[in-house]
């Protein structure tokens, strides 16, 4: 089992913690690791693109010469693609990017992440952390504590409005519970910081 240092929210030392071998000790799966985040950020994609097709386009209801004898193609609308100010074929049309990846693929990446964060030690166990007012400055000084530099994802157990609160004004921070946990919140940051309970409800919920 990958054993990580266990630190107070004050930044010294409470001992050692064993996590579940199967959740943050594999052999993280590049590929289904890939699969994971193209198919968040498709589902992040807005899909309202669109574009006016000839019968969208203002304009064209009336033939604008006859059919023959004088001497040009014929044309049926001045609002045919071919024409300046004509509609637009095949262009963009409003639509949803997202798709779903098979259960147990889901799951694979998400302990791929997880184990990616342990193997380059980069996976801060918390013994507690609790807050009795939402205070900014509570968050920078643990931060500082810890020796976190650089962008930090914060996972609770439950939600817990004061550090939510306290992490908002962070662009660098962001606070999420244990079920919200996801792939590209996790590759995305620098430093996992799990509190002692979320780490041990993650490895008994993926496990």
């Amino acid at each position: 089992m990958p054993k990580v240092t266990l630190f107070k929210q004050d930044g010294s030392e409470a001992g050692d913690i064993e996590l579940h071998e199967s959740v943050f000790g594999i052999e993280p799966n590049i590929t289904v690791l890939n699969e994971a985040v193209n198919m968040q950020r498709a589902s992040l994609r807005q899909g309202t693109h669109a574009v006016k097709n000839r019968s969208a386009v203002r304009g064209g209801g009336r033939k604008p010469w006859r059919q023959k004898g004088t001497g040009r193609a014929r044309q049926g609308s001045i609002r045919s693609p071919q024409w300046v100010g004509g509609g637009t074929v095949f262009g963009p049309t409003p639509r949803s990017y997202s798709y779903r990846m098979p259960k147990k693929m889901r799951r694979l990446a998400l302990k791929s992440a997880l184990s990616s964060k342990v193997k380059e030690e980069n996976t801060i166990i918390l013994d507690n952390l609790a807050l009795d007012t939402p205070k900014t400055k509570d968050v920078v000084h643990m931060l500082g504590a810890l020796n976190v530099e650089r962008k930090a994802l914060v996972v609770t157990k439950e939600l817990d409005e004061n550090v939510v609160r306290s992490a908002n004004n962070l662009q660098s921070v962001k606070v999420v519970t244990v079920s919200q946990l996801n792939v590209l919140d996790l590759l995305t940051h620098d430093t996992l910081i799990l509190t002692k309970e979320a780490a041990e409800t993650a490895g008994e919920v993926l496990a």
